[in-house]
C-alpha cells in the first residue's frame, strides 16, 4: 500500500461531551484522508488524547457533525472514556514516581563545602 493510500484510508472523529447539557457525546469533527490527518494533528497540538479504533471511526464518520452518538455505540464510547481516565491516572502516578526519583539539589552551603573539601584533597 502506498503512502497516498494510507492517507486516503485514515479516518478521525472528535467527540465532545457535557454531562449537564447533553445526553450523549456529540461529534464535533469528522473526516477521512487529509482532513483526518488535520484533525489528528490538531488533537496532538492541543494535548487531546487520541484513541485508535478503525472500525468505530468508520461508523462514526458516517454520522452528521453535531449529532449525538447512537445508543448502540454507548458501550464502545464508555470503554474509550474509561481508557482515558485510567491513562490519565497512570500518567500522573508515573510523574509522581519520577519526581520522587530525582535527587534533591544540594543547598548552596553544602555545595560550597563539597568544593572546598575537594580542593583540600587535591592539594
Amino acid at each position: 500500500m502506498s503512502a497516498f493510500d494510507d492517507v486516503l484510508n485514515q479516518k478521525a472523529v472528535a467527540l465532545s461531551y457535557d454531562e449537564e447539557g447533553q445526553a450523549a457525546p456529540v461529534i464535533v469533527a469528522s473526516g477521512v484522508g487529509y482532513m483526518a490527518r488535520r484533525i489528528i494533528q490538531a488533537a496532538k497540538d492541543s494535548g487531546v488524547p487520541i484513541y485508535e479504533d478503525n472500525s468505530l471511526a468508520t461508523v462514526l464518520t458516517q454520522l452528521d457533525l453535531g449529532s449525538e452518538i447512537p445508543q448502540e455505540l454507548y458501550a464502545a464510547i464508555v470503554d474509550i472514556y474509561v481508557y482515558f481516565l485510567n491513562y490519565g491516572k497512570a500518567k500522573k502516578e508515573k510523574e509522581k514516581d519520577t519526581d520522587k526519583e530525582l535527587p534533591e539539589q544540594p543547598v548552596e552551603e553544602e555545595a560550597q563545602e563539597s568544593r572546598e573539601s575537594a580542593d583540600e584533597d587535591s592539594v
